[in-house]
Parts: structure tokens; C-alpha cells; sequence
């Protein structure tokens, strides 16, 4: 149930951000707008919606099958891959909060391509570093009771490095700021109360 519902958030987030992309090099670009809130009669969409903007955390809501979904979620500020210039999809992290099941506060990354079967990522924050298992295209922490250690680790660090290993053996080096995230996580505990 983890995986799907974390797919489904995921494909609804990265269908957000693709929406929020820049445009095309050469095209014309509309005046930027802040994001203006969505009704509540439109909450219970499958898409999710802009609760707030946090520096680089953008905390979101969504609901899913008739559960509520709230998370924060950034893009990389640096990404570098061994071999260089290698192709992959948008690599995003995501902090979130699925109250009818209990869940507070979940760390995942979608790290844009195919991970390598039986790898181990990891996300360093500070003096920190957190070995993070893999499946398909995501990590999530490998021994779930550092989970909240890891979160205020991130709450009050100035950026995480996230690494991993693609199925092919091409090595990425994943760095975003954690400017804005403790405010995005407050936000988001606001929204999606237990």
C-alpha cells in the first residue's frame, strides 16, 4: 500500500511540477504569478494542490481513493552524475504524511531513473548519513526507527546530498536545500491532521 500510494502522490507531484516548469528555450514567458490557492470543493481531486511555498519546499495536499495526503517536496539545487552528463528523469524529494494510516513525516526520494537491484542509497545531512533502501526508481530509509532523528536532522540542516546507483551503474549526487523545509512540514501537519 506504501509503494502505491506513494506512486500515485509521486505521478500527481511530478505532473505539478511539470506544469510549474520553465518554458521552452525561446518561448515567450507569461508575467510569474503567485500560486493562487484552489477552492475546497476542488481539494478532493486526485491533483494536489499548493498549500504554501517555503523557500525551496513547496508543501502540497492532495487526496487519494478518499484519503488525504499531505507533503513537502523539493528539487535538487546541484545533481551530478559518474559518468557526467547522463540522462534521467527529475530527481525530487518528498517528506509526507498519509494520516488514515498513520504515517507522519515520511522520507522518500524519486531519484529519476531505474536504481541498480540490491543497491543501497544514502542522504547525508550535516555529520549525518542515512543508509536508505531501494526499489525501482525510490529510497526510503533502511532502518525506520532513525526516521525521525533524520527529520530533524533535515529540519534544522542547510542542505542533504542524496546518492545512488542507477541500473546501469551510472552514480548520481543528488544536493538540495533545506531552506523552507521545518516551515513546509509545519504547514503541512496544519493541513493533515490526524
Amino acid at each position: 500500500m506504501r509503494l502505491i500510494m506513494v506512486g500515485v502522490v509521486l505521478a500527481s507531484a511530478l505532473a505539478v511540477a511539470a506544469a510549474q516548469a520553465a518554458p521552452p528555450k525561446g518561448a515567450k514567458s507569461a508575467p510569474k504569478e503567485e500560486p493562487k490557492p484552489v477552492p475546497a470543493t476542488a481539494v478532493g481531486s486526485n491533483e494536489p494542490t499548493l498549500i504554501g511555498q517555503f523557500g525551496s519546499w513547496g508543501a502540497y495536499s492532495a487526496t487519494q481513493a478518499g484519503r488525504k495526503v499531505c507533503f513537502a517536496l523539493a528539487k535538487p539545487s546541484s545533481s551530478k552524475t559518474n559518468p557526467p552528463n547522463r540522462p534521467r528523469d527529475p530527481a525530487y524529494v518528498f517528506v509526507s504524511t498519509r494520516p488514515t494510516e498513520r504515517v507522519a513525516n515520511e522520507v522518500s526520494v524519486s531519484i529519476g531513473y531505474q536504481l541498480k537491484a540490491g543497491s543501497e542509497g544514502s542522504l547525508e545531512v550535516g555529520n549525518a548519513k542515512y543508509a536508505m533502501y531501494t526499489q525501482g526508481d525510490g529510497l526510503w530509509i533502511k532502518n525506520a526507527a532513525d526516521e525521525s532523528l533524520m527529520v530533524d536532522a533535515l529540519k534544522h540542516g542547510a542542505e542533504v546530498t542524496v546518492k545512488g546507483v542507477s541500473a546501469k551503474g551510472t552514480e548520481t549526487t543528488d544536493v538540495f536545500s533545506l531552506k523552507g523545509l521545518a516551515q513546509a512540514l509545519d504547514r503541512v501537519a496544519q493541513d493533515c491532521k490526524r
